[in-house]
């Protein structure tokens, strides 16, 4: 079956005959006037390269499949790496079609039929080397959640290779029962924490509220606990030399100087606390929290949490290793998108296989 190159990379059936049999395995093209059939750049590459079509120039010259694919190229300089998106997709046995904005495709259930079936994936096609932007990716979500899609990021690596990522908006809960102590307890600050030594307040905020560290008959708060507890007028921190009283602007203060992401961290641990979830570092997991649906004692953390700024902008590689760590120990990673107001906006990334 030969079909006409078009100017624009597109190409196009007059026959009714052919333009049915090549609509009918796969639903590919768009049906036109008198029973012909268009096929979009990525169809046309796409057929061609199976050979399953032949593509001649109108002057009715043969054209070859590389002159194919780089004149779709000149037309779009993304269409390389959304082209190895829309080729694996086909190849997996999904009906694929271009999209316009804010994504590249959407992608019909296994065994969908066109325009009877709804859509079931949209799919945004990009480089390794495109910035992890929080903000698009979060506009990107919402939009998806509003059209009832699931969101895909197909990301291409140099080697050609794809790997995808579910994105969701989650509402991470926990059943932590909410409690508070009866009255607020002496804490005592050193360098970066802050410890407690009242027997009945170790008991109480270490065991039953899962809060620090007990080490022998002590507690060791970290700084954001402190400042998270002292905020609640749960503690009352002294300096461990001096004896002095420590305010709570001071102690955030010093907590800022120690880290540089404490207002986000800060912002992130206390939104999940009051969504009745345990908050413990997650330093080893390379994250900022682990979060658990309750007391550690009795339960798994469900969630790994990253607190950035709402306008972050970094590397893929480097999301792409916190999400691998996470599915790694068979958990949720969840960005926390702290701004300058407002609440905290969670982000969850899931590396899958569609």
């Amino acid at each position: 079956m030969s079909g006409v190159l078009q100017a624009d990379a597109t190409v196009r059936f007059d026959d009714p005959a052919e333009a049915s049999s090549i609509y009918a395995k796969g639903f590919f093209g768009t049906i036109v006037a008198e029973g012909g059939l268009a096929l979009d750049r990525y169809e046309s590459v796409y057929l061609a390269e199976m050979d399953r079509v032949a593509v001649v120039r109108p002057s009715g010259g043969a054209v070859e499949w590389p002159d194919i694919f780089r004149r779709a190229v000149r037309g779009d300089p993304e269409f390389p790496v959304r082209y190895l998106v829309y080729r694996d997709l086909r190849q997996r046995g999904y009906v694929v079609r271009a999209s316009p904005p804010p994504v590249a495709f959407t992608v019909l259930p296994r065994g969908g039929t066109l325009h009877k079936t709804p859509s079931r994936y949209w799919v945004e096609a990009l480089s390794e080397r495109v910035p992890f932007d929080l903000a698009r990716i979060f506009d990107l979500a919402d939009r998806a959640q509003s059209a009832k899609r699931v969101l895909l990021l197909a990301l291409v690596d140099e080697e050609s290779d794809l790997t995808y990522y579910r994105i969701r908006r989650p509402s991470p809960t926990g059943a932590l029962p909410p409690r508070a102590l009866d009255r607020p307890v002496d804490a005592w600050l050193s360098e970066d924490r802050v410890t407690v030594h009242d027997a009945a307040a170790v008991e109480e905020l270490g065991r039953e509220l899962a809060y620090g560290s007990r080490l022998g008959s002590r507690l060791e708060l970290s700084l954001l606990e402190a400042v998270y507890l002292a905020s609640a007028g749960q503690l009352r921190v002294r300096d461990a030399k001096s004896g002095r009283a420590v305010s709570i602007e001071r102690l955030e203060r010093r907590a800022r100087r120690l880290d540089p992401r404490f207002r986000e961290r800060r912002a992130a641990y206390a939104d999940l606390r009051a969504r009745r979830l345990v908050v413990k570092t997650g330093f080893k997991y390379g994250a900022h929290f682990r979060a658990y649906p309750r007391n550690p004692a009795n339960a798994h953390a469900r969630y790994l949490v990253q607190a950035v700024p709402a306008a972050h902008v970094t590397a893929w590689p480097d999301v792409a290793g916190n999400v691998r760590v996470a599915q790694g120990v068979r958990k949720e990673f969840l960005v926390a998108s702290v701004g300058a107001e407002g609440p905290v906006r969670f982000l969850a990334l899931e590396r899958i296989r569609p």
